[in-house]
């Protein structure tokens, strides 16, 4: 009165379909790690124009520390100094005189 060949065969493929179905509707199954690839693929390439950046800075900071052009560059156009005896002429935005 035992299974036959076939009879188990079929058994099989319906258990092995069934757990494919349970292992694709599963949330930490098939979807989850497509979603986590995704993820990883875009932090990567983050990384990279944050290695970028990174570089840019260590050479300004280079710059900065060892060429006085360059400093009093920085000093010039970040936070606005001058040289004695300069005149300074400021023009005002018409478009912020409107707001």
């Amino acid at each position: 009165m035992g299974f036959s060949r076939a009879r188990w065969w079929a058994v099989f493929g319906v258990a092995v379909v069934g757990l494919g179905a349970a292992s694709a509707l599963d949330p930490g199954g098939p979807r989850k790690l497509r979603a986590l690839s995704s993820d990883v693929r875009r932090m990567e390439d983050e990384n990279r124009a944050l290695a970028v950046e990174n570089e840019r800075l260590a050479r300004e900071v280079k710059a900065l520390r060892s060429d006085p052009a360059a400093l009093e560059r920085a000093l010039r156009e970040e936070l606005r100094y001058i040289r004695w005896g300069e005149r300074v002429y400021l023009l005002e935005d018409p478009a912020r005189e409107r707001r």
